[in-house]
């Protein structure tokens, strides 16, 4: 009689993006997209952090003791005298506090760099994902006047992007997603991928 040896987790090989997909063309798109989706969520990161004066000026910067989440969300939820463009403004008043902005500062951090480097990127798909969606329902387009679309808008698209590349391991080409990928962590909890 013999014995077979059940395989471990730790034996287990790490799930590789060549499986997934297959041409190399299609890897190196989803390894471009996926940096500049990373891109998209870093660079309003460092704007909002630092007041480089793109859509945060100097002076409403996170370090000079700007609220990089609380002009959003007071505008959405009617504080500035203007309609509120969402429903769901008790749930993002909740929001209008320090709390929030580390809340959302982290968030576009955290998917930004996980995009960029290519590690945990499955995290940042869905942690992006959420994101997307709480923004999406903050200006709800049902109504904002003169929306082209009542229900898809920008969010939607950058949501599907975050979880293609999630799905298809794309921090593997030109990211430390492989490396990442074979840490016994990793390997042992699929969801950290």
């Amino acid at each position: 009689m013999t014995a077979t040896a059940s395989p471990t987790t730790s034996t287990l090989p790490a799930e590789r993006q060549e499986d997934i997909v297959t041409t190399v063309l299609a890897r190196r798109v989803l390894a471009f997209g996926r940096i500049v989706i990373g891109f998209l969520f870093f660079w309003p990161f460092l704007d909002k952090l630092f007041g480089l004066g793109y859509a945060t000026a100097s002076e409403n910067a996170w370090i000079n003791g700007g609220t990089p989440a609380q002009g959003f969300l007071k505008a959405a939820t009617g504080q500035f005298g203007d309609p509120a463009t969402t429903p769901f403004v008790g749930f993002f008043k909740l929001f209008i506090n320090p709390f929030g902005d580390v809340l959302f500062m982290l968030g576009l951090f955290g998917i930004g760099i996980a995009m960029l480097l290519g590690a945990g990127v499955r995290i940042a798909a869905v942690t992006g994902t959420l994101l997307l969606i709480f923004m999406y329902m903050a200006e709800w387009p049902f109504f904002v006047a003169g929306n082209t679309n009542p229900f898809v808008d920008s969010h939607w698209i950058e949501a599907v992007v975050l979880l293609i590349m999630g799905a298809t391991l794309a921090g593997d080409t030109w990211g430390l997603g492989k490396w990442w990928g074979g840490l016994d962590v990793v390997k042992k909890n699929k969801w950290l991928r």
